[in-house]
């Protein structure tokens, strides 16, 4: 069982929980009463009353991740956090074997972006980049809290970047109930084209070594020079699992539309699942840690809008009938996280059998004394069920990221 500091902490935690939603549900209602359309469109992708981590385009001291933000969108508040893992050798400048030049103060200096210039011929700017796998990554916070920036979200992130040498790109997408279903997915969607974009304007712009007009206005430098679109992951966190898993099934339905980007993996940690005939695990930890049941149907409620709210609705509900998805042997492999004390658990240990029966490599990992966002929480990120979960998730994704291919797996 949990700690009793951790049951305390739980306590004060769901109070506050219910009343920021409850506030946000007496501002919807004012909003909508009030007509405010084009603030509702272009939406919030954090909360002011949230801690935030400033982005650092530096290869950190500690953990040698570079990061910045970046506003995809004009026409809405969508956003992303890109982090980098150490930085890759430079032709000309260094040995590969040497460290980067320290800072004063301490950290690495910053990444200096795309070079196209420092090595003679393209063939030879291609061979000296290091290609990192992506993973795009959704926060979590019951579609109503949250962001790409937030402090915990970003530890995670840079924890997920360095274990898995991989690029990381944390969607910070709109929130509700400013923005309700399916503004959250239709950002997914619009972050995974963007990078899909990215990379085909770096293809586009190798002429002669350098970089055209057209490719170099809107190129977006760390995933064009180090990114390699065949070796994408989505990550999804409580309900950014449920938006991992509908693009996901978007890119599985439409493929061409996100060329050359091929999905080869998705990690659901304790997805936000639920339905209307209740589960095991509904009914005897409906009054859990942290995210109570009736907390998070409230969540749903400012999530959908009161004309297509049902427990059962697509977004909710994956294995819902007539839900209209491509066949689930169609899905890549997933690795489902949950633990002991959270009441969405049996949801997501049926979505993973479902897709073993259609012999979709789907693991799952149960996590003894856990609590729902126990890897992701800020409290919780330094324990060593969190480390363990990392590092976990590490070795299972590189078995499909790896280009040796011969990592340990489950």
């Amino acid at each position: 069982m949990p700690g009793v500091g951790v049951k305390i902490y739980s306590v004060f935690f769901k109070l506050l929980l219910r009343h920021k939603l409850q506030s946000l549900a007496a501002a919807a209602a004012a909003a909508a009463a009030g007509g405010e359309d084009d603030a509702a469109a272009f939406g919030v992708s954090c909360r002011a009353d949230e801690a935030t981590a400033p982005s650092n385009p530096a290869f950190s001291a500690a953990d040698g991740v570079a990061s910045k933000d970046l506003h995809i969108d004009p026409n809405s508040s969508l956003s992303v956090r890109i982090f980098l893992p150490t930085p890759p050798p430079r032709p000309h400048s260094r040995r590969a074997s040497e460290p980067p030049p320290a800072t004063a103060n301490g950290g690495s200096a910053p990444y200096r972006g795309y070079l196209p210039h420092a090595v003679s011929s393209p063939r030879a700017a291609a061979s000296a980049r290091r290609r990192l796998p992506i993973v795009v990554q959704f926060h979590g916070g019951g579609f109503v809290s949250g962001s790409s920036s937030s402090a915990a979200n970003d530890a995670f992130c840079r924890r997920v970047a360095k274990m898995c040498d991989a690029i990381v790109v944390a969607v910070g997408y709109r929130l509700a109930p400013e923005s309700r279903y399916p503004a959250a997915f239709d950002d997914g969607v619009r972050v995974l084209r963007w990078i899909a974009k990215q990379a085909n304007l770096a293809m586009m712009s190798k002429v002669g070594g350098g970089v055209d007009t057209f490719g170099a206005s809107t190129v977006e430098p760390w995933i064009a020079a180090h990114g390699d679109p065949a070796r994408c992951v989505l990550l999804g966190v409580s309900c950014g699992a449920n938006i991992a898993n509908f693009v996901t099934r978007k890119a599985v339905e439409d493929g061409k539309l996100f060329d050359p980007i091929k999905v080869v993996a998705q990690v659901l940690m304790y997805p936000f699942f639920i339905g209307s005939v209740p589960t095991h695990s509904e009914i005897r930890l409906a009054n859990s840690y942290f995210y109570d049941k009736s907390t998070c149907i409230l969540a749903w409620r400012l999530f959908l809008s009161e004309k297509e709210f049902s427990l059962d609705h697509p977004a909710a509900n994956p294995l819902a009938p007539d839900r209209g998805w491509p066949p689930l042997k169609c899905m890549p492999p997933t690795l489902t996280v949950i633990a002991e004390h959270d009441w969405m658990r049996d949801r997501a240990i049926a979505y993973s059998e479902e897709l073993r029966k259609v012999n979709v490599d789907a693991p799952v990992l149960d996590y003894k004394d856990t609590v729902h966002e126990f890897a992701t929480l800020d409290v919780f990120l330094k324990t060593p069920q969190a480390q363990a979960c990392a590092e976990d998730i590490a070795i299972w994704m590189k078995k499909y990221i790896s280009l040796r291919g011969h990592e340990f797996s489950y």
